[in-house]
């Protein structure tokens, strides 16, 4: 294998979850759970310290999702600061770059008045979470360049590979997601297609993420925030199999605990069921043996995920109002960032919430 951003050939494991289904394949409900596996791990390039997926031979049948009130939010703030900063002036066209889990900053955009084109060139190119579906990163990258029209500029957000190795998000890794992003690495692959970036947001939203406006003006000089991040990631060790072990051992016990924790659940007559039939809930359970004895259901918003079952269980997707009706005595989230929206949508199940996540309970 060599490095889906720089082609290197210095890549090594860093983390290993061995082989798992694929979380973008929701069986019907009632098949039989042997769904088929495949290996699923990280690698890290020495060269430019991209973090990627090391090998995937899946084929995406990703059920569209609901957009979550918290990525709506974030996607007005953001396009908020963007205009603050002046980015949108004397700008007129933006073309997208959609990602196959939904959601569009268009709308948000039309109202700054930027007119959206299909193809060609545009003076706003917009990316959201979309570029790491692309297992040709440096490809990737290179049409995202094409895709500027003179002048244009380039605003792309990413789920910070600090974030995920800082608070153990091994569950990030999935099938489908070929590229794990820290600042540094992506200043190599945006240098590597004649980008540059000169300014960089910071936002709470999946524990930390980030959004950079880059143009083609690469004898900038690189922003003062650029450099803190950069300088911080170099000193946490990002780029280093050292700087890395904290995701194998978050995998390792991240499952452990959940399946003891809902075995006590279990053992003392409670009912559990879990809202989220997320990718990340996908190597969760599979990882730690979870099947409908320690799990009643998973709800989910997204219409086209009910009828179905978790990859690789027989953990029923039901709708939140199955989910209400069944009455369980505790709700696992499996994505935090939902809880606000759901604590207003939901109030009936005040209370009984269980925010999942690798740290221990205590």
């Amino acid at each position: 294998m060599t490095c889906r951003g720089c082609g290197s050939e210095r890549l090594i494991t860093i983390l290993d979850l061995g082989d798992q289904p694929a979380s973008d394949f929701f069986p019907p409900v009632g098949s039989p759970t042997d769904d088929p596996t495949h290996p699923l791990a990280m690698a890290l390039c020495l060269a430019c310290a991209l973090a990627q997926l090391a090998e995937d031979d899946t084929v995406t049948q990703e059920p569209r999702g609901v957009e979550p009130r918290a990525l709506i939010d974030q996607a007005v703030d953001a396009v908020g600061r963007v205009a603050a900063s002046g980015w949108f002036d004397g700008r007129s066209t933006v073309r997208e770059f959609g990602s196959p889990h939904g959601g569009t900053w268009v709308d948000h955009l039309k109202s700054r008045g930027l007119h959206p084109v299909d193809g060609g060139p545009a003076d706003v190119v917009v990316d959201c979470f979309g570029i790491m579906h692309c297992p040709d990163q440096r490809a990737a990258f290179a049409d995202r360049r094409r895709a500027l029209a003179p002048g244009g500029v380039l605003l792309l957000q990413f789920h910070s590979f600090a974030t995920i190795v800082g608070q153990g998000q091994w569950n990030a890794l999935r099938h489908g997601h070929f590229a794990y992003y820290s600042t540094t690495s992506l200043h190599a692959l945006l240098r590597g297609c004649g980008l540059a970036m000169h300014e960089i947001w910071s936002f709470d939203l999946y524990g930390g993420i980030h959004l950079v406006a880059a143009t083609a003006d690469r004898d900038a000089v690189q922003p003062e925030p650029v450099r803190q991040i950069i300088a911080e990631e170099r000193r946490l060790g990002l780029h280093t199999a050292e700087g890395t072990t904290a995701l194998q051992h978050s995998a390792d016990s991240h499952a452990t605990r959940l399946r003891r924790w809902l075995e006590h659940e279990r053992d003392k007559g409670h009912t559990v069921a879990a809202y989220g039939a997320a990718s990340r809930a996908v190597a969760l359970f599979a990882r730690a043996g979870i099947t409908r004895d320690l799990l009643a259901a998973v709800a989910d918003a997204s219409s086209a995920k009910h009828g179905s079952r978790m990859p690789g269980t027989d953990i029923p997707i039901i709708s939140p109002e199955t989910l209400l009706a069944s009455a369980p005595d505790t709700v696992l989230l499996t994505v935090p960032d939902l809880l606000p929206e759901l604590e207003r949508t939901l109030p009936e199940l005040s209370g009984r919430w269980v925010v999942d996540g690798p740290v221990d309970r205590g």
